[in-house]
């Protein structure tokens, strides 16, 4: 198992050119399979790890949130991001404590949104610079090595130009002290492009998780540095878990199950994995 450090160093280091896809595990099981097919990344996914537990996104605690993040890390022997939603706290000096909390769990890098829990809203720019810069320095003090992403929600927030909102507010993110910058909601080549454009050279992270989405060649020609599936392969397995339980439940057919995975297979996996991990 590499050290948090070594995750970090090889984090950043895929940051500097390139393009790679960070898919988003949502227990250890999957984290697992997910390492095993070679990505070199991984990220966490708040709403997945909701689920899991059995709550909506955003209703797990800090406490719930910094324990599932300290699983994942310990299970992948690659770098993981954590969706650290809001930081848990409004004010600067919450992002603060939190942020720092969260470094602590080992993860490699730290995304940080700018809307308001609950609401449509987003924080105030102001303020939502300030929680950046409160989250840059309890990285810097606990040795900087992690990475920080600053996402701004204004494509998922209904609001108007949100091209314009975005580029604003990432440009100010990354003069805050931001890694790495996040607009989850973009789709067009076009505002992409535009996107990637306006903040470089900060990489760039989009998000994808529909059907028609832009391959990773065509978004690697974009500039686009990073790619998560946030939620996406949490409601793929519970979109195949719906379809066979509401056929038996409606039907008392079981069909579906000529989909599932051989329970040989995935034992062979956990139990080789398991082994390697051991040694």
């Amino acid at each position: 198992m590499p050290a948090v450090a070594e995750k970090r160093r090889t984090f950043r280091a895929l940051h500097q050119a390139g393009c790679f896809v960070i898919p988003n595990p949502w227990d250890v099981g999957s984290a697992r399979y997910l390492q095993h097919l070679g990505f070199k990344a991984l990220a966490t996914t708040s709403s997945g790890a909701a689920w899991s537990a059995g709550r909506p996104d955003g209703g797990l605690t800090l406490d719930e949130t910094l324990a599932h993040l300290a699983l994942i890390a310990e299970a992948a022997d690659v770098p993981v991001n954590a969706d650290f939603t809001n930081g848990f706290a409004d004010r600067p000096e919450g992002v603060a404590t939190n942020i720092g909390r969260a470094i602590a769990t080992g993860v490699a890098w730290l995304s940080l949104e700018d809307q308001i829990p609950g609401t449509d809203q987003l924080y105030d720019v102001g303020l939502a610079v300030e929680r950046v810069m409160a989250a840059r320095e309890a990285i810097d003090a606990a040795g900087g090595d992690a990475i920080l992403v600053a996402r701004s929600e204004c494509y998922l927030t209904g609001l108007e130009n949100p091209l314009k909102v975005a580029i604003g507010r990432l440009t100010r993110f990354a003069e805050a002290g931001a890694d790495c910058l996040y607009a989850p909601g973009i789709r067009t080549l076009a505002d992409i492009r535009a996107l990637v454009a306006a903040v470089a050279p900060k990489p760039v992270n989009m998000l994808v998780g529909w059907p028609s989405s832009p391959t990773v060649a065509d978004l690697a020609e974009l500039g686009v540095r990073r790619i998560s599936v946030g939620g996406a392969l949490a409601r793929s397995a519970w979109g195949g878990f719906l379809k066979v339980v509401r056929e038996i439940a409606t039907d008392g057919r079981f069909d579906g199950f000529a989909d599932a995975a051989p329970g040989s297979e995935l034992d062979a996996f956990f139990r080789s994995d398991a082994a390697e991990k051991a040694a």
